[in-house]
């Protein structure tokens, strides 16, 4: 059930906040107050499309939040295995929109959009004008058949994994169509590519090993190169390297070293320098012994690295890809080898899909023609409910030219509203205010089987007045024992039988124009019909006609 709303910055709302109840939730208001904008911002809450002109002008954020109580097992079972679990038996959804963005959260977690509406549909269903307007599409009449057939659901679920199995075979045995030539063709290549790979003698650890050896040659090489590059700097040819110069260098200064004791002084420090630097050298050739490799195991690394890349490009992005590769090529290798029994295989497997879906298309059929008899006889006596005197309604039953996901049945509904018209498709015959009631009288029938406890109507009253306004205001009642049903109404015979009672008001103050919602208490829902009866002027003899209705529409409710 939805318990609470509260909506903050979205078109003319500042901020509101609403608390429903059980049974029927009326809300009515003058035109243009803002009643489409209440039921708007419940849309949003629940993943409803959003456009950054949606929030209040001046405003750096909009939302929209709703709070439910879950009490219901089955409809605990299906948010489990959503992963939500209802905290303290409440989920509360909310939707904060900002400019061109939102965020969306269940008990505080943010999720995104598409499992806020898988949550949504078991919370809440929303009934608008254009749910009217689906009923003139048959597409959309088997799918309230289905609904009303509780038995057929999990035969639906078997039928539906009964057509992809037979659609796959389907595809299979058309793929395997091929003639002498083309097999003989792929065969030949399979066992190229085969040979190929298994040519190679590919493993996954080669491979690595060979990696890591390229890897430390192709460094070793590059510091050999560098290495040897220093020694011959400091220690290589003669009369080209450090070392030389060096003693030319001692040589010189020992000739003076007699002469001044400054010069000593420098020839001594230079014989230290000349000891590390013949340090240094040795060590730097025990260094260069260390990295030196043979050519020839380069070259070999490299050639192999170079054929396991190659096969690489060709057949998968690891050498675990590549096998596994070959071994997808050598199965198909073998059906090709024998392809005349593998053929015959994929035929039997075809038709044993096929016979089963025939059976299970055929139980479906007969489950949903025995339901339909049922429904037709409570949509009518519902249609009748709702001031359809003389009405006949009837479910058509065709078969589609092939199977489906939803079997073998095309369903369309046929009425006739007057005594002596035929039975006729609904878009040929229903108006607006027509289809509106025709929706109730089934909403009223599946209500009993469906599980969301929480129902919301728009526009239901469209096109109608006077004793039909009446008869559908006696059915919403009627739906309102069973379900939470919240409703949009400006017909005072459905805003009577309110067992709670909302008015929205636009006001204007300094220039700014705000939407508020409040709750009525008894005698300000009679002041409300009177409001709905009299238009501009609320006469005494308006009230009491409207206090007359409230009571009569209480003692109903009784």
């Amino acid at each position: 059930m939805l318990e609470n709303l509260h909506v903050k910055n979205l078109a003319l709302i500042d901020e509101a906040e609403v608390e429903f109840t059980e049974g029927l939730n009326i809300l009515t208001g003058e035109t243009g107050a803002g009643k489409s904008i209440v039921l708007g911002s419940v849309s949003l809450a629940l993943g409803g499309r959003y456009t950054a002109d949606m929030l209040r002008r001046g405003a750096d954020y909009g939302l929209a939040e709703l709070t439910f109580s879950v009490r219901d097992e089955k409809q605990k079972e299906k948010l489990a295995a959503l992963d939500i679990f209802p905290e303290d038996g409440q989920i509360i959804i909310s939707r904060k929109l900002m400019d061109g963005r939102s965020t969306s959260r269940i008990n505080g977690e943010t999720v995104p959009l598409a499992r806020l509406r898988q949550v949504s549909e078991l919370l809440i269903d929303i009934h608008g004008q254009h749910e009217h307007q689906s009923l003139l599409y048959k597409k959309n009449h088997l799918a309230i058949l289905d609904a009303y057939a509780d038995e057929g659901a999990q035969l639906k679920k078997d039928v539906q994994s009964a057509y992809r199995t037979f659609r796959e075979n389907e595809k299979e045995l058309s793929r395997a169509d091929i003639d002498e030539a083309e097999r003989l063709k792929e065969i030949s290549f399979l066992e190229f590519e085969i040979q190929e790979i298994q040519g190679a003698g590919l493993s996954p650890e080669e491979a690595r090993e060979v990696e890591e050896s390229y890897r430390r040659m192709t460094n070793g090489k590059k510091l050999a190169e560098k290495v040897q590059e220093a020694y011959a700097s400091t220690a290589g040819e003669p009369g080209g390297n450090a070392s030389d110069a060096l003693s030319r260098a001692i040589r010189a200064l020992q000739d003076i070293s007699g002469y001044d004791g400054r010069a000593e002084e420098l020839c001594s420090q230079l014989l230290e320098v000349d000891g590390l630097l013949n340090d240094f050298n040795r060590e730097l050739a025990d260094y260069a012994q260390e990295l030196s490799f043979s050519p020839e195991a380069f070259y070999e690394t490299e050639t192999r690295l170079d054929e396991i890349n190659r096969l690489k490009a060709k057949y998968g992005s690891t050498v675990e890809e590549i096998l596994s590769y070959a071994r997808e090529k050598e199965e198909r290798l073998q059906v090709l080898r024998d392809y005349d029994a593998w053929l015959e295989e994929l035929k039997k497997k075809a038709g044993d899909s096929r016979k089963e879906l025939e059976r299970l298309c055929g139980k479906l059929s007969a489950i949903r023609k025995a339901a339909a008899g049922k429904l037709e006889q409570q949509i009518s006596e519902g249609l009748k409910d709702l001031n359809f005197l003389d009405v006949q309604f009837r479910i058509q039953f065709q078969n589609t030219r092939d199977f489906t996901p939803e079997g073998t049945d095309e369903v369309e509904f046929l009425i006739s509203m007057n005594p002596g018209e035929p039975l006729r498709p609904l878009s040929e015959v229903a108006s607006g205010g027509e289809l509106s009631r025709i929706m109730l009288a089934i909403k009223s029938v599946l209500a009993d089987k469906d599980e969301t406890e929480t129902l919301i109507f728009d526009e239901i009253d469209v096109g109608i007045s006077g004793r039909t306004a009446q008869k559908v205001s006696e059915k919403m009642r009627l739906i309102g024992k069973k379900h939470q049903v919240i409703c949009i109404t400006h017909l005072a015979q459905i805003a009577a039988m309110a067992d709670t009672h909302f008015a929205i008001e636009k006001r204007t103050e300094e220039g700014r124009t705000s939407t508020s919602i409040y709750r009525l208490d008894e005698e300000a829902s009679v002041r409300e019909l009177a409001r709905i009866l009299g238009g501009a002027e609320i006469t005494d003899t308006v009230l009491e006609n409207a206090r007359e209705m409230k009571m009569l529409a209480g003692r109903l409710k009784e």
